[in-house]
């Protein structure tokens, strides 16, 4: 019999992946996924090796891909920088900070904003280089989200490899050809580099930053309206993404990004509601194809939801459901209607089983998706079964 399967998977990348991840750098183009092969060729491999365990922890950046099965090519990828910030790579970013300045003989007050070069050698966990391929952006199985509570559902499942905060910096506004106002009146200034330039360099030596840039306090008031107002600002292509993040437990941390002044927000890893949610569970069998009483529980109910250990019932779910695998891809994730059994335990429909490969008790992390985001997939793959 045959069962649907998932259209969409995510997998951890490697060195087999260049072409594919090529293509998506391009629109990007930042220091995490620059539109570069000999960049991206050694992304990769860091990754590869990130993955099988062979590179000290502080040292090591995920890369994972978005597939589009049916296609057979990659449309999206995010990143994990385990730590962002070492003796031999600093994170390096501005502090924003106001300042109130007050004459009594001119009776006059001004609020400035104020950057301050910073500097931390044992940084947090940096969640980078999230982009999903604009044809697919607006898809009902909201890939972009299914991109980002991957990530955060292999964060929770390897804890211990990763730092107590995590960071992700959103672009600012860009113009359409990738000009920063910022590095135009303050980076070129000091460098004599292009915004693409610097950009490119800085993802493998950090030094000319800490050489040529200004260490003291730099007043914005110096600057044009278009270098002052993109600082700290999200762009319009990662507004999304800023309320995702919002929603999860980021804040802004009133640091930026000293090339282009793209915003830091930053929260404690065991407070993020999608590190929260992740649930180790054991695989316990398919799904049956119709409602059956014996199955144990709803799709979505929650164990022990009710007293003495009851199942709590709740309406048909959906999940994020990841899975570690001991060779390359090394993980690989697909949204999935699920069901609870007993305290540690998952049902799955058998399309789902079957592409994943699933034995009994198989180790998976298991991320619920909000009920209306649940909704709408469901019925869109109802109507694309029909």
């Amino acid at each position: 019999m045959n069962h649907p399967k998932p259209r969409y998977e995510i997998r951890g990348a490697t060195r087999a992946d260049e072409d594919a991840l090529l293509a998506l750098a391009a629109h990007l183009n930042t220091v995490n996924l620059p539109n570069d092969r000999a960049s991206v060729r050694e992304l990769l491999s860091h990754a590869e090796h990130s993955f099988d365990g062979s590179i000290t922890s502080a040292k090591r950046k995920y890369v994972f891909l978005l597939w589009d099965i049916e296609k057979g090519t990659a449309i999206g990828s995010s990143s994990i920088i385990a730590q962002l910030g070492r003796r031999d790579a600093p994170y390096i970013y501005f502090d924003v900070i106001d300042e109130e300045r007050y004459s009594k003989s001119l009776d006059k007050h001004f609020h400035h904003t104020v950057l301050r070069l910073g500097f931390s050698y044992k940084g947090p966990t940096e969640l980078g280089g999230l982009v999903v391929a604009p044809s697919e952006r607006g898809s009902p199985e909201r890939l972009g989200r299914f991109v980002s509570y991957a990530r955060f559902a292999y964060i929770a499942g390897r804890r211990e490899a990763f730092k107590d905060q995590l960071l992700a910096e959103l672009l600012p506004p860009l113009e359409p050809d990738g000009t920063s106002h910022l590095w135009e009146a303050l980076g070129r200034r000091f460098t004599g580099m292009t915004y693409a330039e610097a950009d490119l360099l800085s993802s493998r030596d950090k030094e000319f930053i800490r050489d040529l840039f200004p260490l003291g306090e730099i007043h914005t008031s110096l600057f044009d309206d278009r270098a002052r107002d993109v600082i700290g600002r999200v762009g319009a292509q990662t507004l999304g993404v800023e309320r995702m993040l919002v929603a999860a437990g980021f804040r802004y941390a009133r640091r930026v990004d000293p090339f282009d002044g793209g915003p830091h927000f930053v929260a404690r890893t065991d407070d993020v509601s999608l590190v929260q949610s992740a649930r180790r569970v054991r695989f316990r069998g398919a799904l049956p194809a119709a409602s059956d009483p014996e199955a144990g529980s709803s799709p979505g109910a929650i164990p022990g939801g009710g007293s003495s250990g009851s199942v709590a019932l709740a309406p048909p779910a959906r999940a994020v459901v990841l899975q570690y695998l001991p060779q390359a891809p090394y993980v690989v994730s697909v949204q999935s209607e699920y069901s609870w059994l007993e305290p540690d335990g998952v049902r799955l429909p058998a399309g789902i089983v079957e592409h994943l490969r699933l034995g009994a008790d198989a180790e998976l992390m298991v991320t619920p998706l909000p009920a209306a985001a649940a909704r709408t997939i469901s019925t869109q793959n109802a109507q694309n079964r029909a």
